[in-house]
């Protein structure tokens, strides 16, 4: 079943980092998607598909220094120049119109590929919309942040947060109207990260909202704003949205999330409304995961963004003829 807005093409661009953490792995989240069929699962359905591969650190030589005992400017520095890659790269399939499906890697990757969204839709000024779907609200800034970790800041960075100074600008800082950000499924925001989203304006929908007015009155909430304003809705999605029972293979990993049919209703009623423009698959860690499960959920999760439905298009009305003689 294809995808109801006209794709020519998916292209897959994996971003092997995990920089802007501080634990091991999520680096290897884009080819553990590979690995559980990702483009397997696009191409059957009859999507075509392009990979160009990962995008990584330079390595200049070998350290036997894990992620975590990096010099944190080293690590900025990793994450600043990943960035700046991604968005040249993801402008560049944007450009020629087909639909970017970003592997991480941290969620730091988002500064990059948001960058990219929004430099495209500049170009015709179209609006920008981003559903953050994660356990986390990722709106700390340098100052407020309890562990100085980089993947818990995109957020913060893309809607301009003054405290970031100009060793962070680029591409990617004040690219996003905060009020246009929901966050989709939080249930872990540290108190200035609160402060911060209320003041602002963004929406945050989070497990509390979701279980009160259900997944459908709560996704379509955004599917309706972004749909109004003609806007380009960017999806970035974490592993950590997810309920850690059915998906453990997160480095963050919060109890009470998405279950199973909430994740898949939520990725099939954004296939239907047509409003997705681009993709980030996040924070998959095949380190901590048990046997491929988180890796193959988030392969079917994508897929249902997709299309991939159980029965396809609905069918028309079914006409009974009674046994009179």
């Amino acid at each position: 079943m294809a995808h109801p807005s006209p794709i020519k093409r998916i292209d897959l661009i994996g971003v092997a980092t995990a920089s802007g953490a501080s634990v091991r792995g999520c680096g290897m989240g884009p080819e553990a998607l590979r690995v559980a069929g990702l483009v397997e699962a696009l191409v059957d359905l009859d999507l075509a598909v392009a990979d160009h591969g990962d995008l990584r650190r330079p390595q200049d030589g070998v350290s036997t220094n894990p992620s975590s005992a990096r010099l944190p400017e080293e690590r900025k520095a990793d994450v600043l120049d990943l960035a700046a890659r991604v968005s040249d790269a993801g402008l560049d399939i944007l450009a020629r119109g087909h639909f970017p499906v970003f592997l991480g890697g941290d969620h730091s990757i988002a500064m990059g590929t948001v960058s990219a969204v929004a430099r495209h839709c500049a170009q015709d000024k179209r609006p920008v919309h981003v559903l953050w779907i994660d356990a986390h609200a990722d709106y700390n800034t340098p100052e407020t942040s309890p562990s100085g970790n980089l993947h818990g800041m995109p957020l913060a960075l893309l809607c301009g947060e003054p405290e970031f100074d100009d060793s962070f600008k680029g591409d990617w800082l004040g690219r996003i109207d905060p009020r246009n950000v929901t966050i989709f499924g939080a249930r872990s925001v540290d108190r200035e990260e609160r402060r911060l989203v209320q003041a602002r304006g963004v929406d945050v929908i989070d497990m509390k909202r979701i279980d009160q007015h259900g997944v459908v009155a709560s996704i379509q909430k955004v599917i309706d704003k972004a749909r109004a304003a003609g806007a380009h809705l960017h999806v970035s999605f974490d592993v950590d949205s997810i309920d850690p029972l059915i998906a453990p293979g997160g480095g963050t990993l919060v109890p009470g999330g998405l279950s199973y049919r909430e994740a898949h209703l939520v990725m099939e009623l954004l296939h239907d409304s047509g409003v997705v423009g681009s993709l980030d698959v996040v924070e998959l860690n095949p380190f901590l995961d048990h046997g491929g499960k988180s890796a193959t959920l988030m392969v079917d999760l994508v897929a249902s963004l997709f299309g991939r439905s159980i029965m396809g298009e609905e069918p028309g009305p079914v006409e009974f003829v009674t046994g009179e003689a």
